[in-house]
């Protein structure tokens, strides 16, 4: 029996605090740096330091023409001038269009900016793109699969190795900062940006974003190298939590809720050492969070010592006063957001910012105080990303942009985060030499795979720029040859439409074809989307696919269902119609190629749901809900001991081979807070082919002083397994990490029982003494 310690270093087992109970600050202090810092701030006037603090859109420096007959966007030099040595503008953002340019074009733009920015305030611009599962807007760079099938991997390592390509491949095209990683929790599936998070639960955020962080940053974020790039942790926080599912609406979550879950991720971020974050667009119980002194400057800045910067996500200081009417105007808006602790204001199109913000020191109504500690922030991510000393990077040592080696890495990534949900008469795996009919609106378009921030900013209108990857239809053609494919869509989107409008159906000739076929593949799901523009009134899919499913289905033909969403949408009605079921979520560039590889058994599926799949819209839960919610159990073929309704839980997932868990035990049955749980389980391949197995450690406080969650996920890792081959898996358990926040607002670890499970294993443990925590954070 192979033994595998899986060490998990748990984020509050390291904060660590003085014996005075000062925080350590969450990036080690380099003095050589504040030396640096300070000097720089010493010399610069008014103007200047508040230029600093503003971010605008690189289209209002220049415009679309005529090339030809091409449209081609051309950087006004003159404008360019004006603003930096003028407004003294301090970083710069986006695509032109919000469409992909080349390197040779970033490379263009990026060096002027900076050549200019060190002619006129003598410090670097920091330029900022949302590179959010590769090199969006940079064209011929490798896409990943999205944040929600890295999830599903439940492989740190995957998110890692994919953060470090996408910094490669930033710092080729001369860009260093990148508004990444998404760490909203995903706990409502009508949010239009579900697919950018890593799912519904803290722990697989905060795990994800500390190895994203660290292959985006390297192991130093003081000192970052030509080859990685600053991180913008978003969208700080609870802004996955709208009360309607709407975009950018507010949410209202109980204090336990923030702490607890929204928090966590980004606390371990912040620990991690990112440079940078994000702020939520809405508000949370009725406080906009580009206002909220709380959770601004106290929860992060203070509770933490995280000395990084806090900017504004798009136009955000201008919805103070137009759409939260917290302020009665632009100035009023600004003074309340730099006081609550905002440090750059991403003002796309004006610099109406710097007029403004100079009145109000002016005015006393904001210090020089405050203005002082935004422009350190600034300036130190400067410095971190060694911008002072080397503005431009790309050209030599940048080979790879683009290469096979990234091409596998990303595929490879999409082969593990597919989810197999049903199978039933081992319709899987699909031997060759059948004739296939291949069906839905998501049969043969990139745009679905991809998803949004996909070369545009909703993934659409870029078709031309994937056309060398293969579409789901184009990669079954090459596993099992084009005679054997009939394409008959049925149904098909609108490209000129809304994300969630089609054409006409024809579902008469997709059931025509299918009488050639031995099997039917129907891709179904959404169309790509994100932001407002994704919102949705129905979360059951088009009842236009939901009709070419029954349709399908009265032909007798085993119909193996595709599901391609950026969030789940209900299928009720048709998944009994299936004799297969595979999520593809959205995988990327190489998700077709990953598909054929797992429906033909070339590759063992092993990727679980990173969020619990509803299948009713009066039943839309989370794994972790309270037990006090249990109102009843799930008939039907899917019962997994579930007592709420639901169609897929959290953490599940089926291979082509199957595991054994066994003896699951702790090192001790009675701890303290202070202690470590040694936990381990053994699992077992007992099928005969080499598998992938994610395995989830549960805890459950059996007894609390306020109704406690169902189970919570404590720890995970991911094992490779040979048939009959056993390992041991070992995880590290700090004891406080079974606390939770309660009625008073403060972490307690309370005596009594608890039970872990892992697998079909439980095993029960005791604390035997209470701890309550007088410190915001464990």
């Amino acid at each position: 029996m192979k033994k595998v310690l899986m060490t998990i270093a748990l984020f509050g087992a390291t904060l660590a605090a003085t014996a005075q109970g000062t925080v350590r600050p969450a990036i080690p202090r380099d003095a050589a740096l504040e030396q640096k810092i300070e000097q720089q701030l010493a010399k610069m006037s008014l103007d200047e330091k508040i230029g600093q603090m503003l971010e605008l859109n690189l289209d209002v420096m220049g415009k679309m023409t005529m090339d030809d007959t091409k449209r081609v966007w051309k950087l006004n030099e003159t404008m360019l001038d004006t603003l930096i040595s003028k407004w003294k503008v301090g970083s710069i953002l986006n695509a032109p269009g919000t469409r992909a340019a080349t390197v040779e074009q970033w490379q263009k733009w990026i060096r002027l900016i900076q050549e200019k920015s060190i002619k006129y305030i003598g410090i670097p611009d920091i330029y900022g793109l949302d590179h959010n599962h590769g090199v969006t807007y940079t064209q011929g760079g490798t896409l990943f699969p999205q944040p929600i099938n890295l999830a599903a991997t439940f492989n740190t390592e995957l998110a890692r190795r994919g953060a470090e390509i996408t910094a490669y491949e930033s710092r080729a095209a001369n860009c260093p900062w990148v508004y990444n990683p998404v760490v909203d929790l995903g706990r409502d599936p009508r949010w239009p940006r579900i697919w950018e998070s890593f799912g519904e639960d803290a722990i697989v955020n905060a795990r994800m974003v500390e190895a994203e962080i660290k292959g985006y940053q390297g192991d130093d974020p003081n000192h970052i190298d030509r080859f990685h790039v600053g991180t913008s942790t978003k969208h700080y926080m609870a802004y996955g939590a709208p009360w309607t599912g709407k975009d950018r609406t507010p949410a209202y979550l109980s204090p336990q809720l923030l702490r607890e879950k929204y928090f966590e991720p980004f606390r371990a971020a912040a620990m991690a050492g990112t440079l940078t974050m994000m702020v939520n667009s809405a508000s949370v119980n009725g406080v906009p969070v580009h206002a909220s002194y709380e959770f601004l400057t106290q929860w992060l800045k203070e509770d933490l010592q995280w000395d990084g910067m806090l900017v504004t996500d798009w136009a955000d200081i201008n919805n103070l006063f137009t759409r939260e009417h917290v302020a009665k105007d632009k100035k009023d808006a600004i003074r309340i957001a730099i006081n609550a602790g905002i440090d750059m204001s991403m003002d796309p199109y004006s610099v109406d910012f710097c007029i403004l913000l100079k009145e109000l020191v002016e005015e006393g109504k904001v210090s020089m105080t405050r203005i002082d500690d935004a422009v350190r922030r600034i300036l130190r991510v400067k410095y971190r990303l060694g911008l002072f000393d080397e503005p431009n990077t790309g050209g030599r040592g940048f080979e790879k942009f683009g290469s096979d080696e990234f091409a596998q890495d990303a595929l490879h990534a999409a082969e593990e985060s597919m989810v197999l949900l049903k199978n039933n008469n081992n319709t899987l795996p699909l031997a060759k030499g059948k004739k296939i009919l291949l069906t839905g609106p998501n049969a043969n378009q990139m745009r679905c795979l991809d998803g949004g921030w996909s070369y545009t900013w909703q993934g659409s209108n870029a078709e031309d720029l994937a056309e060398k990857y293969n579409t789901i239809y184009e990669a079954l053609c090459l596993k099992y040859g084009k005679e054997n494919i009939i394409l008959e869509q049925g149904v098909t989107y609108n490209e000129q439409g809304q994300y969630f409008e089609e054409n006409a159906p024809e579902i008469e000739k997709a059931v025509s074809a299918a009488a050639q076929a031995d099997v039917i593949i129907a891709c179904i799901g959404e169309n790509s989307y994100t932001e407002t523009p994704g919102n949705l009134n129905d979360l059951w899919l088009s009842e236009n696919q939901r009709n070419l499913v029954k349709e399908l289905a009265k032909t007798g033909k085993p119909i193996i269902m595709v599901l391609n969403e950026g969030r789940p949408r209900l299928i009720a009605d048709i998944e009994p119609l299936a004799t297969a079921v595979v999520d593809v979520l959205l995988p990327g560039n190489y998700g077709g190629d990953a598909l054929a590889n797992l429906l033909s058994g070339d590759v063992n599926f092993s990727g679980k749901m990173p969020y619990t799949y509803p299948r009713e819209i009066n039943s839309l839960n989370t794994y972790d809900y309270k037990v006090s919610e249990e109102v009843g159990t799930m008939a039907g073929a899917y019962n997994y001991d579930a007592k709420v309704s639901l169609q897929w839980p959290f953490g599940y997932g089926m291979s082509y081979t199957t595991f054994e868990y066994s003896n699951l035990r702790s090192d001790k049955t009675q701890f303290a807070a202070d202690d470590v749980l040694t936990v381990s389980v053994d699992v077992k391949n007992t099928g005969n082919r080499v598998g992938k197995e994610s395995v989830l450690l549960y805890s459950s406080d059996l007894v609390a002083s306020i109704v406690p969650d169902n189970k919570r996920l404590r720890c995970f890792t991911k094992v490779e397994l040979q048939p009959g081959e056993v390992k041991t898996v070992t995880f590290q358990l700090p004891a406080s990490e079974l606390a939770f926040v309660g009625a008073d607002g403060k972490w307690i670890l309370e005596e009594g029982d608890f039970t872990l499970k892992a697998g079909n294993q439980t095993t029960g443990i005791t604390c035997t003494e209470t701890k309550k925590w007088e410190t915001p954070n464990k």
